[in-house]
């Protein structure tokens, strides 16, 4: 299979990850760490244009941040956004998560401890994130109003030196995986895959992108 069959089928599911929420004002931004600073950067941008009054990073070492940093994801997002502009006093972090599930059940700890009990969230994950982010937030923390952003990157622009082609590819296909599969472990709520999609991620793997798939226990 060429490159370019390979980078089709790529685009069909990373288009399938994305959800493009309407963006409105929130109570909280809702930054969730990983290996991508930009994700950082979308998250102060969104502050500083005011669509919260407060923003929370979350995030510790992960499974792919703690084979690179020996720092808390959310601190290294928190420094992107001083840098950026974004007040001290705006700002709350959360170290301690080490997935998706714990991003959300660790932040409403931390907020609790707070006295802050919001209504509205804006999540922002990586672009082929957002679905499996929207999907476990409403597992999580049903009764709350959340939508989903992400640095507004188009596939063939979202790889750099550090981050290849190949590795989003693999870490798509696994988080396709994880949407299949989590809601009948508890972990998310359903999403629809459509066929189409289905397909794609069936051939990614018979390619070799499976990397990031989880090995369940039978």
């Amino acid at each position: 299979m060429t490159s370019t069959e390979i980078a089709g089928l790529a685009r069909i599911v990373w288009d399938y990850h994305q959800l493009h929420h309407a963006l409105d004002t929130a109570d909280i931004i809702l930054v969730q760490g990983s290996h991508d600073l930009r994700v950082a950067e979308r998250g102060a941008a969104l502050f500083l244009d005011g669509y919260a009054p407060r923003i929370v990073f979350s995030g510790g070492l992960g499974n792919l941040t703690s084979k690179i940093w020996d720092e808390p994801e959310a601190e290294k997002f928190a420094r992107v956004a001083r840098e950026m502009g974004v007040p001290e006093t705006a700002m709350l972090l959360e170290t301690q998560s080490t997935n998706t599930g714990e991003n959300v059940q660790l932040t409403r700890r931390l907020l609790e401890r707070e006295h802050l009990y919001p209504d509205r969230f804006i999540l922002v994950q990586k672009p082929y994130m957002e679905r499996r982010t929207y999907a476990t937030f409403r597992k999580v923390w049903p009764e709350k109003d959340v939508v989903v952003t992400s640095p507004q990157l188009d596939f063939d622009d979202y790889p750099t030196s550090e981050i290849s082609k190949e590795q989003v590819i693999a870490i798509m296909v696994g988080d396709l995986q994880r949407i299949r599969e989590y809601p009948s472990r508890g972990f998310q709520i359903e999403q629809h895959i459509p066929a189409e999609v289905w397909d794609a991620f069936e051939r990614l793997v018979a390619l070799g992108f499976t990397d990031n798939m989880v090995h369940f226990e039978e």
